[in-house]
């Protein structure tokens, strides 16, 4: 098994591999210890070739990758896709162009909630895949050889698994579901999150509209920091200490010092200065400019028994239609739809979901369909 390190190898590989109108895609990588993910392994697989790149090769040149990635011409084709655009954006400046993502298009065909690559192969090939080599250490050199079997299988196998897949959907009609998910997966806005809305990633419910805006400024801070130093976002300081830093708003390092979830003597680094400006910042910020605090949505009376109504719908629909629940609304959509009924700002109530489900939800909490249980059935019947 060969595996490429320079770059005219790879040219002479992406130059076979797209003779073929799709390719599966897979990367190995490690981000554990960093904010952006390091690329290490790139698998690809067409139905006459296969491809098995070292991304950590010295001077090695990946432009011809990316040339293949963005060629509309050829679907690349990927499982559980997320991670290995982000990677490819990122390092590539490029969202890959047109995606087919194999997890997704099993939700739709009903293969169950967010199936696993092995899970899915078994199921439509048999195949048993090794998933010892999963959680090695894809940056240490020489990668063995049961390493490179693991990585390659998880683009051979994937040919078979679209190929099914694509005929599935192509028989119920359900291409284009698959298309608006993938419209979704593929746009920028997906990837580039702006450092200003970083706060939206904290798990913590601020009181009052100071509290917002210091954690809006102290989150967007951490999310720079990260970046520029190449860390994950809890290195540089966990979502719990911006929580405490909102509530107490510490006005000096003195004050930063004293709180519970700064290290002791941290805040006599660079590090701590620079975020006390980011604090005093917001503290500056005039009474009438503040942040407004998110609407609290407050459930209307009666709608706690409709989302379970609403439940039993989405199982009875989704069974009918041979299709994963999770992917047409999730327990939010649900009770979002049950208290704002066609106001409630949801997937679920758009699109292909809308057809198979929303439009349905929406006639139960209007009364223009019930739910009845005869002869140890549950149906639906239009009122």
């Amino acid at each position: 098994m060969t595996l490429i390190t320079t770059t005219q190898d790879l040219e002479e590989a992406i130059e076979t591999l797209s003779k073929s109108d799709f390719v599966t895609v897979d990367t190995e990588f490690i981000r554990e210890t960093t904010f952006w993910p390091e690329l290490c392994l790139i698998q690809m697989a067409s139905p006459d070739a296969t491809a098995l790149v070292d991304a950590l090769a010295p001077g090695l040149d990946l432009s011809a990758f990316f040339k293949l990635m963005g060629n509309k011409d050829i679907v690349k084709v990927f499982h559980a896709a997320r991670q290995d655009i982000e990677i490819i954006y990122h390092l590539g400046n490029l969202i890959p162009e047109p995606v087919f993502d194999s997890q997704v298009a099993a939700m739709v065909c009903g293969f169950g909630d967010a199936i696993s690559y092995d899970a899915l192969v078994s199921k439509v090939s048999g195949a048993h895949i090794d998933k010892t080599s999963r959680f090695t250490d894809w940056r240490r050199r020489p990668l063995t050889d049961k390493q490179l079997d693991y990585a390659l299988a998880d683009v051979t196998h994937l040919r078979d698994v679209y190929l099914h897949l694509k005929e599935q959907l192509e028989k119920d009609r359900r291409s284009d579901w698959v298309k608006e998910e993938m419209a979704i997966l593929t746009a920028v806005e997906t990837y580039d999150l702006h450092p200003d809305d970083a706060w939206k990633r904290v798990k913590y419910r601020v009181r009052k509209p100071m509290e917002l805006a210091i954690l809006k400024s102290v989150a967007a801070w951490r999310e720079r920091e990260a970046r520029e130093r190449n860390v994950p976002r809890g290195r540089v300081i966990k979502d719990d200490a911006i929580g405490e830093i909102a509530q107490q708003q510490p006005r000096d390092l003195e004050a930063l010092g004293r709180l519970r979830t700064i290290p002791k003597g941290w805040e006599r680094s660079a590090q701590g200065a620079s975020l006390l400006v980011a604090i005093q910042t917001a503290l500056a910020i005039p009474k009438e400019e503040l942040p407004k605090l998110p609407k609290q949505t407050h459930s209307q009376e009666g709608s706690a028994a409709a989302a379970d109504l609403l439940k039993v719908l989405l199982k009875l629909t989704t069974e009918k239609h041979g299709v994963a629940a999770k992917i047409v609304a999730n327990s939010d959509d649900i009770d979002k739809i049950a208290s704002e009924g066609e106001k409630a700002r949801v997937a679920a109530l758009s699109g292909w979901r809308r057809e198979v489900f929303g439009q349905k939800a929406l006639d139960l909490i209007n009364g223009k369909l019930s739910i009845k249980f005869e002869n140890r059935t549950i149906t639906t019947v239009e009122s």
